[in-house]
């Protein structure tokens, strides 16, 4: 995952997930998967302390075999790092 401050002045979200040898339905999965996660955990957090961030996240070959609760546990573990490290979120 990676995070910068936006010029927009909102958070703005990327994911990325590579072909890993995968199929496009499993690929659209994870990419939903992950969307929804940060959608649920990253955004609310980073929109309550005003932060303007852009975050991209980038899926690595292991996360094709999470379950949606691994996932969005990382997202949540993203989350607090981000605003503990912050002060703008």
């Amino acid at each position: 995952m990676f995070v910068a401050e936006s010029p927009a002045l909102r958070v703005r979200l990327a994911v990325v997930v590579p072909k890993h040898g995968r199929k496009i339905v499993e690929r659209n999965r994870l990419k939903r998967r992950l969307r929804e996660g940060a959608r649920l955990d990253l955004l609310p957090r980073c929109l309550d302390r005003g932060a303007a961030l852009d975050v991209l996240i980038r899926a690595r070959a292991p996360a094709y075999d999470a379950g949606f609760e691994q996932l969005r546990d990382e997202i949540r573990e993203l989350a607090e790092v981000l605003c503990s490290q912050s002060s703008s979120c």
